[in-house]
């Protein structure tokens, strides 16, 4: 969807203003090829604009749902998840210094102290989630930069702090968004059931047995996230007895704020 949410995230990744005028007015796309075939016409063929007004119309269509617009992407930093405002994980971070292999007790040592520094700091980050401070935060951003910049007897650890002093603003953007979790481990355990699933049955063999998949695993989820028996939910739809409300107002209800 191209609209005024849309055009505000192309202006921010400072799509040209040439391409921005074509892209104005109100577009709605149906499908991929037609959106492809849309940028084409009007051309706009280098990747990193393609990018861009792709991404924005993504997030055009996300907004025209009624769905906050200061959307933060929490990720690992693969390359594909670099698009909006991004959040690093905390426990991904990490496992570049858990991974590395010290040849000497001082080296080993030198990675011991450093990954006792980086989980203290957690700690004291989950603590600022719950009660935001300006002093602390200040706090915060000076260790972490203590931490990332220190040089140790261990030059492979001091490349890897390098890299991740490199990601102060994702990894820190805590201190600002507060709400953004530290790790992502609850969205790799909502795909376990998935990755079970592949293990014993491999994948799905058509587009229709894909959705089917997808449909029944997020339902079951949603069920087990709103303390309902995704089995007595299954028998009140089929029987239409319809004496538990739809999941959708569950779920407003469920986030509401005491």
């Amino acid at each position: 969807m191209l609209n005024d949410g849309a055009r505000e995230y192309m202006t921010r990744q400072k799509l040209p203003t040439a391409q921005l005028q074509l892209l104005a007015g109100e577009h709605p796309v149906v499908d991929t090829t037609q959106w492809e075939a849309h940028l084409q016409g009007l051309g706009i063929t280098g990747a990193r604009h393609i990018q861009i007004a792709t991404e924005g119309a993504l997030l055009g269509s996300v907004l025209s749902h009624e769905i906050a617009s200061d959307l933060v992407v929490l990720s690992e930093d693969a390359g594909q998840f670099n698009v909006l405002q991004q959040a690093l994980c905390w426990v991904h971070a990490e496992r570049t210094i858990h991974t590395l292999l010290p040849f000497s007790a001082a080296q080993r040592a030198a990675v011991e102290i450093v990954r006792g520094q980086i989980w203290e700091l957690y700690q004291d980050l989950k603590s600022y989630q719950c009660a935001p401070c300006p002093r602390q935060k200040v706090q915060l951003q000076a260790r972490f930069d203590d931490i990332f910049t220190a040089k140790t007897c261990f030059q492979t650890l001091n490349l890897a702090l390098k890299r991740l002093q490199q990601n102060k603003a994702e990894l820190l953007l805590v201190l600002d968004r507060p709400e953004v979790p530290l790790h992502k481990n609850g969205s790799e355990r909502e795909i376990r059931d998935y990755v079970k699933k592949r293990k014993i049955s491999a994948s799905t063999r058509s587009e229709a047995g894909r959705r089917a998949r997808d449909t029944f695993v997020s339902l079951k989820k949603t069920c087990r996230k709103l303390g309902l028996s995704f089995w007595h939910y299954l028998q009140d739809r089929l029987t239409h007895g319809n004496t538990i409300p739809p999941l959708p107002h569950l779920i407003r209800s469920a986030a509401q704020v005491p």
